[in-house]
């Protein structure tokens, strides 16, 4: 069974709990996701954070160096870092060569051009299959926690939305491929792997309305705390449920002209988030004079998100 903690009060219905970090590029969501990966690892419970950022930084957080996959940064603590490289790999691994046979049995395309092919008629192909392999990590029960960075905000609505996009690509699928001047058995062996596109699809939308907790980050700025309404309806509209907001970046010791008169700022932005998002867990994360990086300084940030889920403000 999955450890509780702090971090994650409600004990988890799964063997392994998966949370998801939101953000625009910048807003400090990386650092986030670390120092909850490392809180949880802290009190014991084995935690894998994974970031599929196409220019990830988990790995310049933790101050590590070279390509990571399930890397251990301390003990109870994973790293794993996934470029587009590993994507195609993934849907090479799940469907593409059972496809390519089927496919080049008829039509004379290497492979190569056959994956440019069916990646761009069915977009979003490569990120179904990273919801897939998170979805397949969580059943394998091998950590208590699993803690996802995702890309920029723009390509994580993208991807949380992709399921229903490639559904409503393959509806369209079988009109086409039944028309294939094809034999009868390979015709029907390339509509059962869409049909498995299909059951992969609506698996991976229900993984992320059930059983992913999906935390936003931002910052107390103008432009952030108005777009903040945007996303937050995007995510409704796929039945994704927000359960945490973490604000960034806030001044709490203005000790200087400059930090108060940012504090002043700041202040009714924090207001308006507070009041809009009172049904929210909010956690206010300060502003650091050095840049949040190493364990040390990610366990002061982890300390602050465990008092603030646990109740404490």
């Amino acid at each position: 069974m999955a450890a509780t903690s702090a971090l994650d009060p409600h004990p988890p219905t799964r063997a392994t709990a998966v949370q998801v970090f939101l953000g625009k590029g910048g807003v400090g969501k990386t650092t986030c996701a670390a120092a909850t990966a490392l809180a949880l690892a802290e009190a014991g419970a084995p935690s894998l954070v994974i970031s599929t950022d196409p220019t990830p930084s988990l790995s310049h957080i933790f101050e590590l160096s070279g390509a990571h996959r399930e890397r251990e940064v301390r003990p109870a603590l994973f790293l794993t870092e996934l470029g587009i490289d590993d994507l195609r790999r993934m849907w090479d691994e799940r469907f593409g060569r059972e496809v390519y046979e089927v496919f080049s049995s008829f039509v004379d395309v290497d492979y190569a051009s056959f994956v440019e092919f069916v990646t761009s008629v069915l977009p979003g192909l490569n990120e179904e299959f990273m919801v897939d392999y998170i979805r397949r990590l969580a059943r394998a029960a091998r950590y208590d926690h699993l803690i996802w960075d995702t890309a920029p905000l723009g390509q994580t609505l993208a991807l949380l939305g992709m399921p229903t996009m490639l559904a409503e690509h393959l509806k369209l699928a079988p009109r086409i491929y039944s028309h294939l001047k094809a034999p009868g058995e390979r015709r029907e062996s390339l509509m059962a792997v869409i049909r498995g596109w299909q059951a992969l699809a609506a698996e991976c939308m229900e993984f992320l309305r059930r059983e992913v907790r999906f935390s936003m980050v931002t910052i107390p700025e103008a432009l952030a705390v108005q777009q903040l309404d945007g996303v937050v309806a995007e995510l409704a509209r796929y039945g994704l449920a927000l359960g945490r907001l973490i604000v960034n970046n806030v001044v709490e010791d203005a000790d200087s002209p400059f930090l108060r008169a940012k504090r002043d700022q700041q202040q009714p932005h924090i207001e308006t988030l507070r009041r809009r998002y009172a049904a929210l867990t909010i956690v206010e994360i300060p502003l650091f004079p050095g840049e949040v990086r190493g364990l040390e300084r990610l366990a002061t940030v982890g300390r602050r998100l465990i008092d603030a889920s646990a109740g404490k403000r």
